[in-house]
């Protein structure tokens, strides 16, 4: 997790995110997301959206072990984040760290 948690703060710092649940599914819509995060403690309903929009979408998803706090904390917000979308990565090689993990 130390890995990706260091990689999403490099997305989040140096390259494109979209956060939260509206502009996650607004840079679906847009073809512009490459990979959604999501947080293990997302209320059900939501976690089988992000699932199926990124299973149509034919988008890369990882689950994200820590709780909403700890993705917020992880992305630099002083707020819980429960999903992210990595838009341009900038400086992580988070794309291909995890592609090489599947």
């Amino acid at each position: 997790m130390a890995d990706l948690a260091n990689n999403i703060r490099l997305a989040v710092d140096s390259g494109e995110v979209a956060i939260g649940v509206n502009e996650v599914m607004h840079s679906v819509k847009k073809n512009a997301a490459k990979m959604i995060i999501v947080a293990s403690n997302n209320k059900s309903e939501i976690l089988q959206d992000i699932q199926h929009v990124s299973k149509v979408s034919n988008i890369r998803l990882i689950p994200f072990e820590g709780n909403t706090v700890e993705l917020g904390a992880v992305c630099g917000k002083p707020y819980s984040v429960s999903v992210l979308s990595i838009i341009k990565e900038g400086n992580s090689k988070i794309l291909e760290e995890e592609k090489e993990k599947a």
